[in-house]
């Protein structure tokens, strides 16, 4: 067992990673489409990394979450999108 969460150790960090240069993203901008997509991909990373999870203990549940988060994500991308459509066309 001790082996297997070894294995997990190295996607798991690098993952941690990725979400931190995605973070620099988000806050730095500078425009709001940056924003969003830095925001989109670190919801990406947070449905791979609850996979990975699920996997590393091989618990089921935390696949069916991420399924359902990254329902959530997606939805809330559309939204986002549709607020900054909007917004462009009423300058």
């Amino acid at each position: 067992m001790n082996q297997l969460l070894n294995i997990f150790l190295v996607p798991g960090v690098l993952l941690i990673l990725f979400m931190l240069i995605s973070l620099f993203r988000l806050i730095a901008g500078p425009t709001v489409p940056d924003r969003v997509v830095a925001l989109d991909t670190i919801n990406t990373l947070v449905v791979a990394g609850m996979i990975l999870f699920g996997a590393a203990f091989e618990e089921v549940i935390y696949i069916d979450v991420a399924i359902v988060y990254a329902l959530l994500s997606y939805i809330a991308t559309l939204y986002i999108a549709k607020y900054i459509e909007r917004r462009a066309k009423n300058r």
